[in-house]
């Protein structure tokens, strides 16, 4: 099970607006650490950590983390929100898994996976 994330950004307050008003995560608790930054819980989970980050393009080509996924509720819905939000969005869809996917960029550059099952079971093996 994967416990958190942690986000670097040369942005974090832009960062943690744009995840505020993209997901259902809020700002909460954080130790008293020597840098600034912000733990954004889903419920009583402090799911994903921002932390300060270079001014620096994301550069996909070397190693790193590509991107972050999160599983969601309300495919047409939230693709509205997307649209009203002036988010730029890409769409993926997988029958064979009975999942649809939106990708979208935060401020930053990073990329974030949106995915919905929304009562789909994927086929049986």
């Amino acid at each position: 099970m994967l416990d958190h994330v942690t986000l670097r950004t040369h942005d974090l307050e832009g960062t943690r607006a744009f995840l505020e008003a993209l997901l259902p995560l809020r700002p909460g608790a954080r130790p008293d650490f020597p840098f600034p930054g912000y733990w954004l819980y889903a419920g009583d989970e402090p799911v994903v950590h921002l932390i300060p980050g270079g001014p620096g393009p994301v550069d996909r080509r070397g190693e790193a983390i590509d991107h972050v996924a999160f599983r969601l509720t309300g495919y047409e819905a939230f693709r509205q929100k997307l649209e009203g939000l002036g988010i730029a969005y890409s769409r993926m869809d997988l029958p064979e898994l009975g999942e649809r996917r939106l990708f979208v960029r935060t401020p930053a550059g990073i990329l974030l996976e949106l995915v919905f099952r929304d009562g789909a079971a994927p086929p049986q093996p």
